[in-house]
């Protein structure tokens, strides 16, 4: 599905983010890129080409927001991260549009010979926000995280669709993504696990989890395996639940109102994907944002 809205980006895009890493370069702190979106009925088109060279390290954090918070928008991105041999590179997107932004985002990740790559993608504006990630593992000893939080309430709805393909063997990749939801919010989640042949002694994994703050809140999960090859290790698995109704009493019983004794419960079940980062400056960040999300809610 990501074809015509890559091919919209390209007939489009005017202008956009370059960035080298040389052979052997570490990057200590991270480089931040933010986009805008400005004026009402805007439209933007963000582009992002990451090359890591050989043995290098980077860590980017791209921020998505609106200037104002009602005006209606567009936005339509594409991210190209490449990893180089023995390459580490660390990509998280942090994507707070207002919730009258309709957004489509396209992260497109190759991984060569033992190269790693991770992606976080914090997903909590627009009325309705499609991302996909697609990871491709080309190189022996390759590895992949794919990682992503999405809190959504009132009408929003997020659609997340992925791919971790996997080209060469010796392969690992790993997908964790947790969703909240909350009103009438609606998540959809389509993953393929897919092995190319002579792909062989892969090790792949995915899961998906759901919880559903509200009775008409709704989650869909579609994670597919697609195996070409002998000797791999390929699981996945989806899941979808509410809040534990001891442990929302053990809260409000020490005098928390329920939506403050809901937002420290969903903290917890989302702070498993934002530790694996590993980068606890970045992390507080992100629950930062998380916590002025659940914030709009109790006003």
């Amino acid at each position: 599905g990501s074809a015509k809205f890559a091919a919209l980006h390209r007939a489009q895009v005017r202008a956009g983010a370059f960035i080298y890493v040389p052979r052997a370069v570490e990057l200590e702190l991270p480089i931040e890129i933010f986009h805008w979106l400005v004026d009402e009925n805007a439209a933007v088109f963000p582009h992002l080409l990451l090359v890591a060279d050989e043995l290098s390290k980077i860590t980017v954090i791209e921020h998505f927001r609106s200037f104002d918070q009602t005006a209606p928008g567009f936005a339509c991105g594409v991210n190209d991260l490449i990893a180089g041999r023995g390459a580490m590179v660390k990509y998280i997107c942090a994507q707070r549009w207002n919730e009258n932004v309709t957004a489509l985002q396209i992260n497109a990740t190759t991984v060569e010979r033992d190269a790693s790559a991770m992606s976080l993608n914090l997903h909590l504006g627009g009325s309705y926000s499609r991302f996909e990630s697609l990871s491709r593992l080309v190189g022996e000893g390759a590895r992949s995280d794919l990682l992503a939080v999405a809190v959504a309430h009132r009408k929003q709805e997020f659609d997340a669709r992925t791919l971790q393909d996997h080209v060469s063997p010796h392969t690992a990749s790993d997908l964790l993504y947790k969703n909240a939801l909350d009103d009438r919010a609606r998540t959809t989640f389509g993953g393929l696990i897919r092995v190319e042949p002579h792909a062989h002694f892969t090790d792949a994994y995915q899961k998906v989890r759901n919880l559903l703050l509200s009775d008409d809140a709704e989650a869909n999960s579609m994670p597919g395996l697609e195996i070409l090859a002998d000797n791999v290790r390929c699981t996945h698995g989806a899941t979808s639940g509410q809040i534990d109704e001891d442990e929302l009493f053990y809260l409000r019983t020490r005098g928390i109102p329920v939506k403050v004794a809901q937002h420290l419960i969903v903290t917890g079940f989302l702070n498993e994907v934002v530790q694996r980062l590993d980068q606890p400056a970045i992390a507080t960040h992100l629950h930062r944002l998380i916590e002025q999300k659940f914030a709009s809610d109790v006003d």
